[in-house]
């Protein structure tokens, strides 16, 4: 940090833990006890133009957020202060302090405020010091303990694409009843103006990317993170709720892994420098209570109700995907058992070896009615039919180079129609079925690599991690909605998964089309083909909305209207109450 005057996030955390009497700590930008510099100060003027938002709540912390954009372009800080109260008004103020914003943390501020009341609503501001600028009203809510609570409502969202449309998905959760928002990953998107997520609307809605092209600089990913929260649909969500955040692959590159992403190319210099820019950039705009910024894994109890654990399969331990293609042979038929090979490799691992071992620890001391895995791709089994498989490969393979070709889509379709036909006739134990009719629905392999599926063996020892307790996994990242049966190879029942279509980013509608009919039909064809799922939309936008009590968990998947015209009313379109 420039100032001296700074302190350093992690000591400070790390103090503040020694003893009772420190009740708040600054993450980023510094505590001061300068006087009031006054309003004529060209250093103190400015605005807040990105909102406020709160994160990480436990039953006595809360991170408060904002950021103040300065008049002065040479400022290198502006000093707040901030108040939290019990009422909207506030006449009971609990904690005010003075706060840097500092240049060197892009005059974000996020302050870790500990000694709080549980189960207890909470109101702040920030006001930029010696003047009457001050920001709108956020509210927030710390946790429940013990028995304070029958029930917790928790709204989840993921993969919000700018250009992709309208963030009323966001708008919807602000008006929710929803205690807490979980965000599971690609809050942002790396691409230029053109690249993925852009369509017909997106010049129209006035949404192209900012800045124009893909980022890598630590300036472009604040650059894109600030166009974001501009959004007034995602500022009001952050005001209204407290959100518990992890990133997954968007807010560094596509397809990341722990040495690269499917998205970076040498030309674009070191992933190792790119990733540092884009971490930085992420905790100046997300709060998360950890002592070092690449590990963001931790665990919240809702009182006696779930312990939730938020995973990061994305950056700390995976090592990287495979790929189909490397198995696809010059005859354009895949080595299976090559495949296979590399696919069972019992040292391949998603999570790494720090973080499941945390994760069996806290799976083991959770005493909660339920334990929820919150983290960001699919756990369940989706295992579909080869030929069909391949075809959506190239499918998605056209579609990230800008357009799927007409014959691709036809044999997608030509091949969803005969594979469900010939799979109810199996179903049916239709004597008249050929072996070859048999092997085109039985010979099955992994539709999504970079899910858990391409990391079998460790997705076995979470569910070892996981015996004996009740367990749901939320996973985002698809833009697709889901409900499946978590089942181990034995076939045991380990959980259930709860997976939640996107804000705005595209779907399957993206390569079976719009047609409400075809779209049905491919829906009733996945639930037949893939055994352990229950349900899917693949078109509609929305979240996901959880009610948990230590009975039962009520989920419900909750769809906006459209993404081009501003509604943020919401319908549901499935109910599912799990009670083990």
């Amino acid at each position: 940090m420039a100032s001296k005057q700074t302190i350093n996030r992690r000591d400070f955390i790390e103090k503040s833990a020694l003893g009772s009497l420190i009740l708040s700590t600054v993450l980023v930008g510094s505590c001061t006890k300068d006087p009031d510099p006054g309003p004529t100060d060209p250093n103190q003027q400015g605005s807040f133009a990105h909102g406020v938002a709160s994160f990480d709540p436990t039953d006595n912390q809360i991170i408060l957020w904002t950021r103040v954009s300065p008049t002065n372009a040479s400022s290198t800080k502006v000093s707040l202060t901030y108040q939290l109260a019990t009422d909207s008004g506030f006449r009971t103020v609990v904690k005010t302090e003075a706060v840097d914003a500092l240049a060197d943390d892009d005059f974000t501020v996020s302050i870790d405020l500990s000694g709080l009341s549980s189960n207890t609503p909470y109101f702040y501001r920030f006001t930029i010091t010696g003047t009457d600028t001050t920001s709108v009203v956020g509210e927030t809510r710390t946790l429940p303990k013990g028995a304070e609570r029958n029930e917790v409502k928790i709204a989840f969202c993921s993969c919000s694409n700018y250009p992709a449309g309208l963030f009323n998905v966001y708008g919807a959760i602000a008006a929710s009843d929803a205690d807490v928002v979980l965000h599971l990953g690609d809050y942002i998107y790396e691409y230029g103006a053109g690249q993925y997520g852009s369509n017909p609307t997106t010049i129209g809605l006035n949404r192209a990317h900012l800045p124009a092209n893909e980022i890598l600089t630590l300036d472009d990913y604040r650059t894109r993170f600030k166009q974001y929260r501009t959004d007034a649909q995602l500022q009001l969500a952050h005001q209204k709720k407290p959100f518990i955040c992890v990133w997954d692959d968007h807010e560094v590159a596509n397809d990341a892994w722990k040495d690269g992403a499917q998205n970076h190319q040498a030309n674009e210099g070191a992933f190792s420098t790119r990733k540092a820019n884009a971490l930085k950039a992420y905790h100046e705009y997300i709060g998360i209570r950890t002592l070092v910024d690449a590990q963001i894994y931790r665990s919240f109890t809702f009182g006696n109700i779930l312990n939730l654990h938020m995973l990061d399969t994305r950056l700390i331990g995976r090592d990287k995907q495979l790929d189909y293609t490397a198995y696809v042979n010059s005859a354009g038929q895949l080595d299976t058992a090559a495949f296979q090979r590399d696919w069972l490799n019992p040292q391949r691992t998603m999570l790494g070896s720090a973080q499941l071992s945390w994760l069996g620890q806290a799976l083991g001391s959770g005493t909660a009615a339920w334990q929820v895995l919150g983290q960001q791709v699919l756990m369940a089994k989706m295992y579909l039919p080869i030929e069909l498989l391949l075809s959506i490969t190239q499918a998605e393979a056209e579609s990230t180079q800008g357009t799927i070709s007409p014959a691709t889509i036809q044999r997608v379709q030509s091949q969803v129609l005969e594979l469900t036909g010939l799979k109810s006739r199996a179903l049916a134990k239709d004597p008249t079925l050929t072996p070859q009719e048999l092997a085109r629905v039985n010979t099955v392999l992994p539709y999504n690599l970079d899910a858990w599926d391409g990391y079998p063996a460790e997705r076995e020892a979470v569910y070892a991690l996981a015996k004996g307790k009740k367990l749901i996994a939320l996973a985002g990242d698809t833009h697709n909605a889901w409900y499946s049966d978590l089942l181990a190879n034995g076939g045991a029942l380990v959980g259930r998964e709860v997976a939640t279509p996107s804000v705005t980013s595209p779907g399957f509608e993206g390569i079976v089309g719009n047609n409400p009919t075809i779209l049905s039909i491919f829906e009733q064809a996945l639930m037949l083909l893939i055994d352990d799922l229950q349900y899917a939309n693949i078109s509609k936008k929305g979240y996901s909305m959880i009610t948990f009590s230590p009975g039962r968990a009520v989920s419900e998947w909750r769809y906006v209207e459209n993404i081009t015209a501003p509604n943020t009313a919401t319908t549901v379109g499935r109910t599912e109450t799990i009670t083990g």
